[in-house]
């Protein structure tokens, strides 16, 4: 939509657009109501082209020049309840919204509509924030995986039950979990837990249906851990993931039972299959890929606490998680579901991951 001088106004931005008085009010993406969504402002300064990238909920949006200045704009249409990661392109380059306080790493900002719910645990950290890492660091090379991976250790509380991590530098270096854990620890909304932090090298062979990276698990990593003298219930192991990562920890309940019996899934991709990378739309294979077929042939998880939360917002994905979800209860797991304001987003994956956990860890 192409904005008048005194549209902007109506966002809280004084001035006339590209002058100093006009950047000097300028600030993080504004929202306002627009039927039963948001319209809303994102400004970006700059002297070439530039479009808004979102993570998986929009296609790039390209951003409008208000007349010879600096400043480029969009007024984009989000719907109620969204949290959303994004970036500008602008020069063949990505960057963080230089005006917006909520970072995601150096290249990306998060935007919330106004209805979205809180995320309290989570601080701001602009772009150019560093990101505190835990002291313990391991040197993991593995036999069964191969090559070697940097795995990092934090106690949470003093340390407890392992909280193993998925794509762990995820949030390490993009979201800081680390620290969102100790403030839900000192909320009394988690007991003490130790946090593994566990990086993949390939996401599509580690996270498919396959024995490997769980052998690997047990056999070499846990007992790294166990010695790393951080206190770690070894035996007491929470799984979390995200995408492809909440598929393979489900995935680890059902055929390693005695190594996970606890797992939080954040938008599991549970219409994988095998096959699935070779379809042209992955999504159209069968309901609820490898794993409703794994479900279908278990009559017993009565041992098993899992927690399932797939953003509102994916609507192609809702029929596969919600198969999965109640096959899953169906043989005797203790499930708890829900959704969250977000697409296939990693900002709306955190306050699922602190809280799914949490309820995980308790019984």
């Amino acid at each position: 939509m192409r904005l008048v001088g005194d549209d902007f106004a109506a966002f809280g931005v004084a001035g006339a657009p590209g002058t100093d008085a006009f950047w000097a009010t300028a600030g993080a993406p504004v929202s306002r109501p627009d039927g039963d969504g948001w319209a809303t402002l994102f400004l970006w300064r700059g002297n070439e082209a530039a479009s808004i990238a979102f993570e998986s909920w929009s296609a790039p949006v390209p951003l409008r020049r208000w007349g010879e200045t600096d400043c480029w704009y969009a007024e984009v249409r989000m719907p109620a309840r969204l949290r959303v990661t994004y970036q500008f392109l602008a020069g063949g380059s990505a960057y963080a919204d230089p005006l917006n306080p909520a970072g995601a790493g150096g290249d990306r900002s998060i935007a919330a509509t106004p209805d979205a719910p809180a995320q309290p645990h989570w601080p701001l950290v602009d772009s150019a924030g560093v990101l505190p890492l835990p002291r313990t660091r391991l040197r993991w090379t593995s036999e069964r995986l191969g090559g070697r991976r940097t795995v990092r250790v934090h106690p949470v509380g003093g340390g407890g039950p392992v909280v193993l991590l998925l794509d762990g530098d995820d949030w390490l270096y993009l979201h800081p979990a680390m620290t969102a854990f100790e403030s839900a620890f000192a909320a009394d909304e988690m007991p003490p837990a130790t946090l593994v932090f566990l990086p993949a090298k390939d996401r599509n062979a580690e996270f498919g249906c396959r024995p490997a990276l769980w052998e690997a698990v047990r056999d070499e990593l846990l007992p790294l851990v166990a010695a790393s003298g951080v206190r770690a219930d070894v035996h007491r192991l929470v799984v979390a993931g995200q995408s492809l990562g909440g598929v393979s920890a489900l995935y680890a309940a059902l055929e390693f039972p005695d190594l996970v019996s606890r797992v939080a899934c954040q938008s599991a991709s549970f219409w994988w299959t095998p096959d699935a990378a070779g379809l042209a739309d992955p999504l159209t294979g069968p309901v609820g890929g490898t794993l409703a077929d794994r479900l279908r042939e278990r009559t017993d998880l009565s041992a098993l606490r899992v927690a399932f939360d797939v953003g509102e917002h994916e609507r192609r994905m809702l029929p596969h998680c919600a198969l999965v979800e109640t096959l899953t209860e169906r043989a005797g797991a203790t499930v708890r579901v829900s959704r969250s304001a977000s697409d296939h987003d990693r900002a709306g994956w955190r306050h699922a991951l602190l809280r799914d956990v949490g309820w995980a860890l308790t019984r």
